[in-house]
């Protein structure tokens, strides 16, 4: 107790102690934070891609395709729910709360990438630059068919954000595409 105020002291629980990795983080400016999540977006979609090609050797492309699409499948819904929690975001937020929840995905870091006809029920989002597609392009390989991944992919994770908004693909590869997109998205809330 505070010594005559009839009043007990209240003490503030101990933090749990920091792993070595989060305390390293927690000196750096906002310069090199930046940097760390660049790369660790860089990092993530390089094991995404190598462990599309180690399924892809062993067992066919049909097969790593089946495999990525499930895997979206989970990741994607995660994905929203992680963002939609760090920024408070409850779920049924329509076009505005999806829109800002796209700008915080992971690819959003790697990606060039745009939100257009936005209004409180409909927005056109495109993939104005993807690292995977432009990487394809630098090797002279053929674009990658991510129709069906993307398919499962923006579905649910706009699902997750608002259950009432319906995806549309408007073009994504093998999908022919303008040279200003490489894959275009509507979403329209029912």
């Amino acid at each position: 107790m505070l010594a005559n105020s009839g009043v007990s002291q209240v003490t503030e629980p101990k933090a749990a102690p920091l792993d070595e990795g989060i305390k390293l983080l927690s000196h750096l400016d906002k310069e090199d934070l930046i940097k760390i999540i660049i790369d660790d977006a860089k990092n993530w979609l390089a094991h995404d891609g190598l462990w599309f090609q180690a399924i892809e050797a062993t067992h066919g492309i049909d097969a790593a395709m089946d495999a990525d699409r499930e895997a979206w499948r989970r990741f994607t819904v995660i994905e929203a729910q992680r963002i939609m929690s760090r920024l408070g975001i409850p779920q049924g937020g329509g076009i505005p709360a999806l829109v800002e929840c796209l700008k915080h995905r992971l690819y959003a870091r790697l990606n060039l990438q745009e939100a257009i006809e936005v209004s409180a029920t409909r927005a056109v989002f495109r993939m104005v630059e993807c690292r995977v597609q432009v990487a394809r392009k630098r090797k002279n390989l053929p674009d990658f068919p991510c129709r069906s991944i993307g398919i499962v992919e923006y579905s649910e994770f706009a699902r997750m954000v608002d259950p009432r908004i319906s995806t549309r693909c408007i073009a994504c590869p093998p999908d022919e595409h303008p040279d200003n997109f490489w894959c275009a998205w509507e979403f329209t809330l029912d």
